[in-house]
């Protein structure tokens, strides 16, 4: 049964850096798409950003290209995302995907089965 725990998240003002991390198990890990969605109320969920976990290939959603970082930490069955620069319009709950192998269009959330349980990042200005 594959299991994705997240962890970090926090509060910041604008300007400012927050981690976010998500781990994977019950599954082999490479291979397949990790991505980070976040999602505000009565909005649907917004793909921030994916990696493939077989070569590391990253893609980034436009809002959050140049200041978001997604990376992973194989040996973990972990990823990363290192967020800077930090607007208020980043405040949102975010959540950790797992999609095995690569999904058509990795932005779209219903793709994804796996789901972990949210952290929420809040930006003041």
């Amino acid at each position: 049964q594959v299991q994705v725990v997240h962890s970090g998240g926090g509060s910041v003002q604008a300007g400012g850096s927050l981690r976010l991390s998500c781990t994977v198990s019950g599954i082999t890990f490479k291979y397949n798409c990790v991505a980070w969605f976040r999602q505000t109320p009565g909005m649907s969920r917004e793909g921030v950003a994916s990696i493939y976990t077989g070569g590391g290939d990253t893609y980034y959603g436009h809002s959050v290209k140049g200041r978001f970082t997604i990376s992973q930490d194989s040996a973990k069955n972990t990823v990363n995302l290192e967020m800077n620069s930090l607007k208020p319009e980043d405040t949102a709950m975010y959540y950790c995907a797992f999609h095995e192998g690569w999904p058509p269009d990795w932005v779209n959330h219903r793709y994804y089965k796996n789901w972990g349980q949210g952290a929420q990042v809040t930006v003041s200005s």
